[in-house]
């Protein structure tokens, strides 16, 4: 569909302009041979002076072919001008004034086959009449205009091969975006698919079980289905806030928040859970007191709530969390410090794509690598940004940076 959507507006935007193009050089040719038409080379006349059509001695000049040549130039260019006006050259004419002169222009062809464009003047007094010809040969001319028609043809091919370039390298950048988009809804289906399949299957499977114990036994089993239908529920949670996020429907109540209280409750609450993996978690609070910030306490708990789940996730037994908070020029500083596997650099930037998990850490159940994404929109939303760096000793520091 991308590729088809591409090629129509390729062909669009090349039609379009190609036929701009081309009716203006049509435009242009036109004027131009109009102009040409009139033009006469230089060094390319024929010159006859007559008197009561008798050619001067200058028309008699030169070798015998030459001589020759002119007079049959001469005869054919006459009668082509009788033919053309049937009036005699010396037809008496009356007027007002002593002298009588006429100007004509025509073209016309040679016994030779060769095209002429001539200009005839006749000024007569009386009985006596004083003939001028100028014959200009119009073969070079029409050789100049093949010439120009063909340069314009292949100047016409060449903008419109360019154009159809540009035009599907310029389409693609405008539906790259598109694709990419496409790409992504393409990879979160298939992604949510296998994640919802997992627990899908125990869920039949523990049913099928079941049926087949006695009901003592199925205590187990029941609990493991209750088990995974909460992994399937969180799972199906977090897809419909990513899809509120890709609609723009997400749903931010900004107020004024304390950002020190926030953290102080997200700790308390992972006391118990760091304390099952004999985890040290730590709070560093700014000592002077820090300003409110324009934000949604429900939406930041849950982005500090996934890194912490994160880090408590991925650090060993006896490891290390800190939990911080700084205020500078304007703007909050809240980070998570582990002591955990680590975040190579290849991987730090494919850690808040969606459903993205490191090798190391696939096997660790409810986790469906959509997290990070999640926390990504959330801050993104609040016109802050997240970032992730290696930590002194090992471990990875996640940082959210939100303005007042």
């Amino acid at each position: 569909m991308y590729q088809k959507v591409r090629l129509r507006l390729t062909l669009l935007c090349t039609g379009i302009t190609a036929s701009i193009m081309i009716t203006m050089s049509l435009c242009y040719l036109y004027v131009s041979e109009q102009g040409l038409s009139k033009m006469e080379s230089q060094g390319n006349y024929t010159f006859f002076v007559l008197d009561n059509e008798i050619p001067f001695l200058y028309n008699q000049l030169g070798f015998p072919e030459e001589v020759s040549a002119k007079d049959s130039l001469l005869k054919d260019a006459l009668e082509s001008y009788r033919d053309m006006l049937a009036i005699s050259p010396s037809e008496k004419q009356t007027a007002n004034s002593p002298y009588l002169s006429r100007h004509t222009e025509y073209e016309f062809v040679s016994s030779d086959h060769l095209k002429y464009f001539g200009s005839v003047i006749i000024m007569e007094r009386n009985s006596s009449a004083l003939q001028i010809i100028v014959l200009s040969s119009l073969n070079a001319l029409d050789h100049q205009i093949l010439l120009q028609r063909l340069l314009f043809v292949f100047i016409d091919f060449a903008a419109i091969l360019l154009l159809t370039f540009f035009s599907f390298i310029f389409t693609g950048k405008l539906l790259n975006p598109i694709a990419e988009n496409q790409q992504k809804q393409t990879d979160f289906i298939t992604a949510a698919s296998h994640e919802l399949r997992t627990p899908l299957s125990v869920i039949l499977s523990a049913s099928e079980c079941c049926k087949k114990v006695d009901p003592a036994s199925q205590q187990g089993f029941l609990r493991t289905i209750q088990k995974e239908g909460h992994r399937m529920s969180s799972l199906i949670d977090d897809m419909l806030t990513l899809t509120q996020s890709d609609s723009r429907r997400f749903a931010i109540h900004s107020v004024p928040t304390a950002f020190d209280t926030l953290l102080i409750d997200s700790y308390e609450a992972f006391i118990p859970l760091a304390n099952e993996k004999s985890i040290s978690l730590s709070l560093d609070l700014p000592k002077a007191s820090v300003p409110l910030c324009l934000a949604d306490p429900e939406r930041i708990s849950q982005v500090i709530s996934i890194l912490l789940h994160n880090a408590v996730s991925y650090t060993p037994e006896h490891g290390k969390i800190e939990l911080s908070l700084s205020y500078q020029k304007e703007k909050f500083y809240l980070s998570v410090k582990d002591s955990g596997i680590g975040i190579s650099d290849e991987e730090k930037k494919k850690v808040f794509d969606r459903f993205y998990r490191a090798e190391k850490s696939r096997s660790t159940k409810g986790h469906f690598g959509l997290g990070l994404s999640i926390a990504y929109d959330i801050i993104k939303a609040h016109n802050g940004s997240i970032r992730v760096t290696d930590a002194e000793g090992g471990g990875a520091v996640f940082t959210v940076i939100l303005p007042v």
